[in-house]
């Protein structure tokens, strides 16, 4: 069952990078009691993903703390390492919080798994992102077919 807007976030476990290296971080740690810009990506160092959806929210980081929101984080189904690598590829240095759901349990929990295989890829995540409130989702924008519209930070923004 895919996750719609009123409902309460899984509870769940991700791994973060961080300078002393690899660490745990809750669900708990990450949404309770704040307002959080979620968006999830198929993949680390894809195109779209590192061109596009990423930078958009790195850039428009402020924006969004201007608007009340307390975190901007990004998912992806892949390993901690690669969203470490990811992260200082792509310069994002505290603007936004790189999860890692190497197993895509989290995603697999709000129903937004999408197959990968043809691609090489495997289990991922299908492109989305959504306003979360205290744990619970405020809006939800999933994009169709690959389309990347409705998960961009500007489309997110103008609903905050």
């Amino acid at each position: 069952m895919t996750i719609k807007v009123g409902d309460t976030l899984p509870t769940a476990q991700f791994m973060t990078m961080t300078a002393d290296g690899p660490r745990p971080i809750s669900s708990d740690d990450v949404f309770k009691g704040k307002k959080v810009a979620l968006f999830a990506v198929p993949g680390a160092f894809t195109p779209t993903c590192s061109a596009k959806h990423l930078p958009g929210y790195r850039d428009h980081a402020d924006d969004f703390k201007a608007k009340g929101v307390d975190t901007i984080a990004c998912i992806s189904v892949n390993d901690v390492f690669v969203m470490g690598a990811w992260a200082k590829d792509q310069n994002v240095g505290d603007s936004v919080l790189l999860l890692a759901d190497g197993n895509g349990d989290f995603t697999k929990a709000i129903g937004l798994e999408m197959d990968g295989s043809k691609f090489g890829m495997g289990g991922r995540s299908q492109r989305y992102s959504m306003i979360v409130d205290d744990g619970v989702v405020k809006s939800l924008n999933v994009e169709e077919g690959g389309e990347f519209k409705v998960s961009a930070a500007d489309y997110t923004l103008a609903q905050l």
